[in-house]
């Protein structure tokens, strides 16, 4: 199992989407979402994944598919 963090810009028509309950559930992840700000026209989600390598890697290729901006923030202790 890896967990992993990623910043999440959602584009306008991805706003009022289940994206993250999609994320979860089609990719077999736990999801935690960290940190969000969400308003008519943007959103932004810290987005914590937890699973296997290849399923956040599927589900990161997927959410780029659907329009949304996807950057890993590394965790430095």
């Amino acid at each position: 199992m890896t967990k992993a963090r990623f910043h999440l810009t959602f584009p306008e028509h991805l706003i009022s989407e289940p994206v993250i309950h999609r994320v979860g559930k089609d990719f077999d992840l736990v999801t935690n979402i960290r940190r969000a700000n969400i308003e008519e026209r943007n959103a932004w989600v810290i987005l914590e994944m937890e699973g296997a390598d290849e399923d956040i890697a599927c589900a990161v290729a997927w959410l780029a598919q659907q329009g949304s901006q996807v950057n890993r923030i590394d965790e430095t202790p």
